[in-house]
């Protein structure tokens, strides 16, 4: 049986996101794109996320770089997925209800949406 990745916290997340956002970066570089979070705090959750699976580190120049070991789109689309099953049991309208009704979806989103489910209709065929 494969062993899902484990799932990222908020604060692996934003590390997440500078990675994705930037390619493989230093400590450093990570910290300095996270200004409110401190240089060992980076560093620690770097390793964390090292031993994780979340990220790898290439040990080859003097300063350790990581990059994210899965692209962005898999990793929300484990997310969400997971999400739906434990929080709304599976029921893809359930989730979107809930979402909208608790966020102002601008005209565009919605527009956005209703092109996508369209889009997912036409290629279930």
């Amino acid at each position: 049986m494969t062993r899902s990745p484990l799932k990222p916290t908020a604060s692996e997340l934003e590390i997440l996101r500078v990675l994705w956002g930037r390619g493989p970066s230093t400590v450093r570089e990570v910290h300095e794109a996270l200004s409110e979070k401190g240089y060992t705090t980076v560093l620690k959750l770097l390793q964390i996320m090292t031993t994780k699976g979340t990220v790898r580190r290439n040990e080859t120049q003097r300063a350790h770089v990581y990059e994210a070991c899965l692209p962005a789109e898999q990793t929300k689309r484990q997310l969400a997925g997971d999400m739906l099953q434990r929080v709304f049991e599976g029921s893809a309208s359930q989730l979107m209800m809930h979402t909208l009704a608790g966020n102002k979806a601008s005209r565009d989103e919605i527009e956005e949406i209703r092109r996508l489910l369209d889009e997912y209709e036409r290629n279930r065929r």
